[in-house]
């Protein structure tokens, strides 16, 4: 098995367990993700999900080389197919999926691996973590959807900075740049992901839902077309039981 899974309560932690490789994301261990997130998301127990890696060296070093060199060799069909649609396909499901996915960075994340991290709604990173986008010493450009949401995240010339020079940065600027919410001291890691996800969970799980959907599907329209993806959301959570109690124990407090 190249992943860990681990259930705490209403919590699920995914450990990309491959430390030998720092947990680069070969072809079996993408695949894994995708299909503990689907199995997550129908589990209704669970609702919040923790990714980190397995060591103190890496959360993840992107994507394997010896994959990527035998579908690269295969033509760029099989390149498009193997390393792209699956990369991307990864990335998407993380940055769409209905539970907050908290990135636990505990080393260096790296091509796929700062990919993964970018399209987590919420990312804490420990002090020893580094950042990079590599992909351009290999001859091309991050495959995963980082070309896309690096510069949407922390602005087009920061963006194109990391991208072009592949020069790696420290958590703390990553922090500056909003690649991840926070730095924490190393030993407390998990504990501070686990206590975000403590935060989130204790809210009406429609809720929660509504809020990532509305800012996932609507941050990147016109203003007007991204209201009304908020409208739609705030009348979709409407229905849900949680609604009237929580209006009826906010005028109780008054």
């Amino acid at each position: 098995m190249t992943i860990a899974l681990d259930l705490d309560d209403a919590v699920a932690t995914i450990t990309i367990d491959r430390p030998a490789k720092l947990n680069a994301l070969d072809y079996a261990t993408i695949d894994s993700l995708v299909r503990t997130l689907d199995d997550l998301e129908s589990d209704s127990a669970i609702r919040a999900v923790i990714l980190t890696g397995a060591g103190d060296r890496a959360f993840s070093a992107g994507a394997d080389i010896g994959d990527l060199a035998g579908s690269i060799g295969r033509g760029a069909e099989a390149a498009l197919r193997e390393i792209v649609r699956r990369g991307q396909g990864l990335t998407r499901r993380i940055e769409e999926f209905p539970k907050p996915v908290i990135v636990a960075v505990n080393g260096l994340a790296y091509g796929g691996g700062c990919e993964v991290t970018e399209a987590a709604p919420l990312a804490i990173a420990s002090e020893r973590a580094t950042f990079a986008k590599p992909e351009i010493t290999l001859g091309f450009p991050p495959p995963f959807g980082g070309t896309q949401r690096l510069p949407r995240h922390v602005g087009r010339k920061h963006g194109l900075e990391l991208i072009l020079t592949g020069d790696p940065i420290g958590a703390d600027r990553a922090a500056e740049l909003g690649i991840v919410n926070t730095v924490v001291p190393h030993e407390e890691l998990l504990p501070a992901a686990r206590e975000l996800a403590a935060r989130v969970v204790r809210h009406s799980p429609a809720a929660v839902r509504a809020c990532l959907a509305a800012v996932t599907r609507g941050i990147n329209l016109p203003i007007d077309e991204g209201l009304g993806v908020e409208a739609a959301w705030f009348a979709a959570t409407l229905p849900d039981h949680g609604v009237p109690s929580g209006v009826e124990h906010f005028l109780a407090r008054r």
